[in-house]
């Protein structure tokens, strides 16, 4: 989950990364992202290098940082798997498991919130921090300032701030 919310990448891309992508000397973290085939290299900041830093290391290179989650072969059981988390926490209302007698013809509901949410944390909170849209485009990897838009979900306290900033012009 800290994965997802600091570096806002997809499920899939941060199940299988590698020790290889990970250079805590520079504190970097360098992968290319399965949907788009990016190179992406983004700093790390101090709670990923916190825990990457407790974790067991190995001696291969090629050893997977999650290797639970890499297990998988389809993200899909991990999005699942996310979702019982949420609905422990009572995040998510649990999904009930019956025959709908609708086969697979019938789409199942999706959910406001996933591991796909994390993702839209991340673009907000860069945001609010101030960043720009170009480099909060680039820390997830969008492709244009109207996909950002879609992540992006500024609140009033956060427009707040941003206004309290600008300079007063009455003063002389």
């Amino acid at each position: 989950m800290l994965f997802g919310l600091y570096l806002g990448q997809r499920l899939g891309d941060l199940a299988k990364l590698t020790w290889r992508a990970v250079d805590l000397d520079s504190g970097e973290i360098a992968f290319t992202t399965r949907k788009t085939g990016r190179r992406i290299v983004l700093p790390l900041v101090q709670p990923l290098v916190d825990y990457l830093s407790a974790l067991p290391g190995s001696d291969n290179p090629n050893a997977y940082i999650f290797p639970n989650a890499a297990a998988h072969k389809r993200t899909n059981s991990l999005s699942n798997q996310f979702r019982e988390i949420l609905a422990d926490a009572g995040l998510v209302e649990p999904r009930r498991h019956e025959k709908t007698k609708q086969g697979r013809s019938q789409a199942r509901e999706p959910s406001e919130i996933s591991f796909h949410s994390l993702r839209h944390s991340a673009v907000t909170m860069l945001k609010a921090a101030g960043v720009s849209d170009f480099i909060a485009r680039e820390i997830v990897g969008h492709e244009s300032a109207a996909v950002s838009r879609q992540y992006t979900h500024l609140t009033t306290d956060d427009k707040r701030a941003a206004m309290q900033r600008l300079p007063d012009v009455t003063e002389t």
